[in-house]
């Protein structure tokens, strides 16, 4: 569990990114985080994963503050950054020595996702794509069964095979006793996978919901026309007419359309 409360923080020399910011996220969710370039969401992860230490406020991660990097608060919690780098040594030795960080490391579990991503642990790191090396560090995060999993751009990389790929290894692997947030802005490639929506803009959270109460809230539906007598919320032009929000229909349901969504709600219109 995470709960942030009033939280302040910015760099030196530059205007505040979070001021008086507070969140709750439950185990057993997985989150999408969403906002525009320079929203915070990158800061907002790495303030989770302890790398950064809060101005005011306070963070606590499964009743740990993340900055005093308790051993068994890093045993507990894996970040995939958008940017990383690895040693000059074969996927195999890499295990051998990190693995042993993480407790409840699965190792049948990473092999399973070897396979599914046609990765070979005798491959040298280096010398591996950059979308196999993403690949193989998605692998190592969700083998490591840390309650606490934070994916920073994911999907980055990844050709559109290996992005199916993903969600279906991500929805199979994560358990109820897990949080995983993951922040992007491939919207589409998370949309069927994640059960919260959380969006922030110029520090402050503007939407947060759940994925059920959402369909329960809006319909999502592609119109050849705008018809007056409906309520449109929000709608965007498209080579089949447009895509819409409206409010929901009454006993029907539809798939929520994540970028739709977030267009909408960045523009105020629900």
């Amino acid at each position: 569990m995470i709960n942030i409360k009033n939280l302040s923080f910015y760099y030196k020399k530059k205007s505040p990114l979070f001021n008086d910011f507070s969140l709750t996220l439950e185990n057993g969710r997985i989150v999408g985080l969403l906002g525009k370039n320079g929203a915070g969401k990158s800061t907002l992860l790495s303030l989770i994963a302890g790398l950064n230490q809060p101005r005011v406020g306070e963070i606590s991660v499964n009743g740990f503050v993340p900055f005093n990097r308790n051993p068994n608060f890093l045993a507990d919690i894996y970040m995939v950054p958008e940017e990383f780098s690895f040693p000059h040594v074969s996927i195999a030795c890499y295990v051998k020595a990190f693995s042993p960080l993480y407790p409840a490391f699965d190792h049948d579990k990473l092999k399973t996702i070897f396979e599914e991503f046609e990765i070979h642990p005798s491959s040298n790191l280096n010398k591996l794509s950059h979308g196999q090396r993403k690949k193989f560090l998605i692998a190592f995060a969700l083998s490591t069964n840390s309650k606490v999993l934070v994916l920073d751009e994911p999907t980055n990389g990844l050709d559109i095979p290996s992005k199916s790929q993903f969600r279906k290894i991500l929805v199979s692997s994560v358990t109820d006793e897990q949080l995983v947030i993951i922040s992007t802005h491939q919207v589409k490639d998370i949309d069927t996978i994640i059960d919260k929506v959380v969006v922030i803009d110029e520090g402050t959270i503007i939407y947060n919901e759940n994925t059920e109460d959402i369909t329960q809230k809006l319909f999502f539906e592609t119109a050849i026309t705008l018809s007056e007598e409906e309520k449109v919320l929000y709608s965007e032009k498209c080579p089949l007419g447009y895509r819409v929000v409206k409010p929901a229909k009454a006993n029907a349901e539809s798939s929520i359309d994540l970028e739709l969504l977030f267009n909408a709600i960045i523009n105020k219109t629900i």
